[in-house]
């Protein structure tokens, strides 16, 4: 892994299969490191002629973002976001954008493939529509396009994602359980939850982060996100979209207006497919990413 400064942001990033000439971008979800994109998946696009590159949004994992404006670690999500004007929002999902930018003008990459899952697909969305000559396709999974006339979160799970998170130092404990019990939660129906797979990333998790509270700051950016009905009536590359039927974060209607949106673009609804990727879903997934770059 290494580090790039970009702006106010030293980001963190990983590349799989240098050799290898199409570069496909992986952006990940909310408050969720790199590491989320499962090594046999990476490895999989790897297999396919992909070079991978992965990275820390700015706020997650090894990436820090550099400011001297604290977030109140014990204020729920609401409070916060009443007490801060629309100026004072530390960053907007445009600017993590612009991070993506920034490591592939670092990379020397000229235009890559963009997969993003959730957030990650936000972002996405927006790089297709403001940088229409970096991007070759998009593949975005579970996401939304932050419409407000769309269908809200589960009310549980949204409460789960705004609370303020025990802190892993004091009580370990607890840290471990309200992750683990939100995880499963949001995994759906079709699959199993490995417990033991979730409860390895959570330990590589805390090992890997450097930043408190960036959840919340990322939180604020989509927050405050307004959404513009043409932006995804820009985007002409190839996309695909990929939703779960149980969806508790973003109802399967997100991924549907998403590909309503956005003229020739392919639509796929997994059944019993959650708020995560089932590592069953790998091979099945990287093969969809082929046949739209085919």
């Amino acid at each position: 892994m290494e580090t790039v400064k970009i702006g106010d942001v030293d980001l963190c990033y990983e590349v799989f299969g240098e050799k290898n000439t199409q570069s496909i971008v992986l952006i990940s979800g909310l408050g969720s490191q790199m590491i989320r994109w499962d090594i046999h998946f990476c490895n999989l696009l790897v297999e396919k002629g992909f070079k991978v590159i992965c990275f820390d949004n700015r706020d997650s994992g090894s990436t820090v973002f550099n400011t001297k404006k604290e977030i109140p670690s014990d204020k729920g999500i609401e409070e916060v976001f009443a007490a801060l004007s629309k100026e004072g929002i530390p960053y907007s999902l445009m600017d993590m954008a612009n991070d993506v930018i920034g490591l592939l003008n670092h990379l020397k990459i000229e235009k890559a493939h963009i997969a993003g899952r959730s957030m990650g697909g936000i972002i996405a969305q927006l790089l297709g529509s403001y940088y229409p000559e970096r991007v070759l396709s998009l593949t975005i999974i579970m996401s939304t396009s932050l419409n407000p006339a769309l269908p809200k979160p589960d009310p549980e799970i949204m409460a789960m994602m705004t609370q303020p998170a025990a802190d892993p130092s004091v009580d370990r404990e607890g840290y471990f359980r309200a992750k683990i019990h939100f995880a499963e939660k949001i995994s759906g129906s079709g699959y199993v939850f490995d417990l033991n797979q979730e409860t390895a990333l959570l330990e590589e998790e805390l090992t890997r982060s450097r930043t408190k509270n960036g959840i919340i700051r990322q939180l604020l950016a989509m927050g405050s996100f307004q959404y513009p009905p043409d932006m995804l009536k820009k985007i002409t590359v190839p996309v695909l979209i990929i939703h779960g039927t149980d969806d508790l974060v973003f109802h399967p209607d997100c991924g549907k207006d998403i590909a309503d949106s956005i003229s020739g673009s392919e639509l796929m609804i997994m059944e019993g497919m959650g708020h995560s990727i089932p590592r069953e879903l790998n091979d099945f997934i990287t093969d969809k990413i082929c046949d739209l770059v085919k």
